[in-house]
């Protein structure tokens, strides 16, 4: 296994050489280890499409893995080849996970309002911002004070999904709490600079670029962590982002509290956010902008939840004047022994 270690450590540099993501590089890592272990410990470089399509099949056919799993798995091993081994391939023959066509889940005003109701701060803060302003997850909990301009209200999301920034709308309802938020935020930054540990995060070479920004306030995240950590890269103990898990369980907390029967998660309040927004006239391109989608055919997917059931097709039960089922004198439906014999006055819409 010295050689795959080898090999890991390669993937390892090529991955950072691209300033990709530290979770791409525990993802491809994660899948290339169970491509050599499914091989029984093979070198990846002593295989091929073969052993790549084979490794895929068992995915799909064995593993019953989503289809966007198998994509990840599969982009894992493109990037290997490609880039680590200089053995690119061409496409592949493998049996393929089918990509289901859903329909996003859409909360109602109502619902959200339920939800939030049910939130403690900052999670509640947290999810009103994707709400308010369509906001991904990680988008929010990754936001720094430089990015939020009160004056203008407006956030600038850096860095979001495909390496994008974007300018989106800052809710006015959130406003006096954000700023109450961002000033205890302040308290515990000058702590950690009394301590030595104000330093955060910064992406690609700007730490280098610019030394001191690591410690300067416009840098610091809004929603920061508890506790100190250690960066699994720079190996600095700082401070990091909010944890993304504890707002996913405190929604789930929240819609079993509020009542819901609706599967709703995080990413439903951007959906609901999307949706909302077409609602109140606003133009599709805008709410691309807003969203930060590349092509507009994914934020179209939210004109068909504003379309009524059957794309907007009425049921004719609906014009059929249908009344209320006959019941018996405990008040539950009858058990149709009578059916032939319609009691006086008993009204039909419909041939017996």
């Amino acid at each position: 296994m010295a050689e795959a270690k080898r090999l890991l450590d390669q993937v390892r540099e090529k991955i950072r050489l691209r300033h990709m993501s530290i979770r791409t590089e525990q993802t491809y890592l994660h899948w290339i280890k169970r491509y050599i272990r499914f091989h029984r410990l093979k070198h990846p470089a002593e295989m091929g499409p073969a052993e790549v399509e084979a490794f895929l099949s068992n995915l799909a056919i064995r593993r019953n893995v989503s289809a966007s799993t198998q994509n990840v798995a599969l982009n894992s091993l493109v990037f290997l080849y490609r880039e680590v081994l200089a053995q690119p391939f061409a496409e592949l023959q493998a049996v393929r996970a089918k990509a289901p066509q859903r329909i996003p889940t859409v909360l109602t005003v109502d619902e959200v309002s339920r939800i939030l109701r049910e939130l403690p701060d900052p999670h509640w803060l947290i999810c009103c911002l994707q709400y308010g302003s369509g906001l991904r997850l990680m988008e929010s909990v990754r936001l720094r004070v430089k990015d939020i301009d009160f004056q203008h209200r407006s956030i600038i999301v850096r860095d979001g999904k495909g390496a994008k920034d974007r300018v989106v709308t800052l809710p006015d309802q959130i406003v006096d709490q954000l700023r109450l938020h961002i000033r205890q935020r302040q308290s515990v930054y000058q702590r950690d600079c009394l301590a030595g540990v104000a330093s955060v995060y910064l992406p690609n070479a700007l730490s280098r670029k610019y030394p001191n920004a690591a410690g300067e306030w416009g840098w610091q995240y809004i929603f920061a962590a508890r506790g100190l950590s250690i960066d699994p890269r720079s190996g600095v103990r700082q401070r990091h982002h909010f944890d993304e898990s504890a707002v996913q369980r405190a929604v789930r907390n929240a819609v079993r509290k509020a009542g819901l029967s609706k599967p709703a998660s995080c990413h439903t309040f951007r959906h609901s956010f999307a949706t909302h927004f077409l609602e109140r006239g606003a133009d599709i391109r805008t709410v691309q902008e807003q969203l930060g989608h590349s092509d507009v055919k994914t934020t179209q997917i939210y004109t068909h939840v504003l379309k009524r059931g059957g794309l907007a097709v009425r049921s004719p039960l609906d014009t059929a004047g249908v009344i209320s089922p006959r019941t018996t004198q405990a008040g539950m439906p009858g058990d149709g022994e009578n059916r032939n014999d319609p009691r006086p006055g008993d009204r039909r819409t419909f041939d017996d």
